[in-house]
């Protein structure tokens, strides 16, 4: 088994949001074995339905539970979302009757829709992703992670590509169906379709909604709306420009990123083109793997840090910064063994233009080296370093 790093508590209610896949319920139950503790699994159609009709026989249900389920005082619920009204129950039992709960879900937009406040303070939140470096060590391929991502099954089909792709295609297709369409999201089930690749492909780069609402011949409104379903479905996520003392001839709007690369290449009809390094769309992705990763590091470590990008009218960029307090890292990701002397420059001067800034730059370097003020690591030395 692969250790995770995410610390979940055990003095406090929690919810655990991931997206599907990402392990959420094998996590609680190594962590609450179910011999042991009350579990509601809201995937089983039966349980949803009962909690649906009667949230409030949940009360009724845990007095059923046997000694040694209800010594401990914890409850889990696997997919909270199924129903948001349990969440008024759930408040009770916190308040007023002392149990503590652990829940997942897969997304926030149907509780935050169906008028929940996740419990206003009452419980914690925590996040799992897809495996990072730190959790994979020496079982991370960078190679096999660019085109696959590290979802725990895309992994354990590793030696069985064939699989593998249908797993994948199988996810996206699933995402569609059960997130989306039994959900009620959308009233036109078509235009977001021929949204997902568009959108996929685009992943990691500055969003034109009006350009993409074109190319799928629907409004611009519409997009932005698709936009927000994959990220309250947790597919993805924005990362907005960095805005302290923003001035003119900086981009504004934000990049959008899908949260696995191995998901993002199945969503964008692209599995078979297997990537190798050199080529441009190698570097593209190593960049979204790197700044998963780092997201994921620093989600599991809770560090707490706000993250943004910068990109000039001409061009330069810094892919990620990262700011806590008065601590600003920018960090320029390059999926190089040897950065050019001259980009490093231009970067430098970048850099410079943020009072307070430390600029990295993240690659497959060997060593880490000081040039022109800039911090050059290996980009897993990097993540652990600064993020963990």
């Amino acid at each position: 088994m692969i250790v995770r790093s995410v610390n979940l508590s055990k003095f406090q209610s929690f919810f655990l949001f991931g997206p599907r896949g990402t392990g959420k319920s094998t996590l609680l139950r190594r962590m609450f074995p179910e011999q042991d503790y009350y579990w509601i699994d809201l995937l089983n159609p039966e349980i949803e339905t009962r909690y649906l009709l009667s949230p409030s026989t949940m009360f009724n249900d845990w007095q059923m539970a046997s000694d040694q389920q209800r010594t401990n005082g914890w409850i889990i619920i696997d997919e909270i979302q199924k129903v948001p009204r349990l969440l008024d129950v759930v408040h009770l039992g916190i308040e007023n009757h002392g149990l503590k709960f652990a829940m997942t879900g897969s997304s926030a937009r149907k509780l935050r829709y169906g008028g929940s406040n996740l419990l206003a303070g009452r419980a914690v939140t925590f996040e799992l992703h897809p495996f990072s470096s730190l959790e994979l060590g020496n079982n991370l391929v960078v190679e096999d992670a660019i085109n696959y991502g590290t979802l725990p099954r895309s992994l354990a089909l590793r030696d069985n590509p064939i699989e593998r792709k249908r797993f994948l295609y199988s996810y996206v297709n699933t995402y569609l169906r059960e997130e989306i369409q039994a959900e009620g999201f959308i009233r036109k089930f078509e235009p977001f379709r021929n949204f997902l690749p568009i959108a996929a492909t685009a992943s990691g780069t500055i969003i034109n909604m009006t350009k993409m609402a074109r190319q799928i011949g629907i409004n611009s409104t519409t997009v932005q709306r698709y936009f927000s379903i994959l990220e309250d479905t947790l597919l993805g996520f924005y990362l907005p420009s960095f805005n302290r003392s923003i001035r003119t001839g900086y981009a504004r709007n934000p990049k959008f990123y899908f949260f696995d690369t191995g998901v993002l290449r199945a969503a964008s009809q692209n599995l078979d083109n297997h990537l190798t390094p050199s080529t441009y769309e190698f570097g593209r992705l190593f960049e979204h793997m790197v700044l998963l990763d780092i997201l994921k590091v620093s989600s599991a470590a809770e560090k707490h840090y706000s993250f943004s990008y910068l990109r000039t009218e001409r061009g330069l960029e810094i892919d990620v910064i990262a700011t806590r307090g008065n601590e600003l890292l920018a960090i320029e990701i390059k999926s190089t063994t040897d950065p050019d002397l001259i980009d490093i420059r231009k970067y430098a001067r970048l850099a410079k233009s943020i009072d307070g800034c430390q600029p990295y730059i993240f690659c497959r370097t060997n060593r880490p080296s000081l040039q022109e003020g800039v911090k050059i690591v290996p980009w897993r030395q990097g993540v652990e370093q600064l993020f963990a």
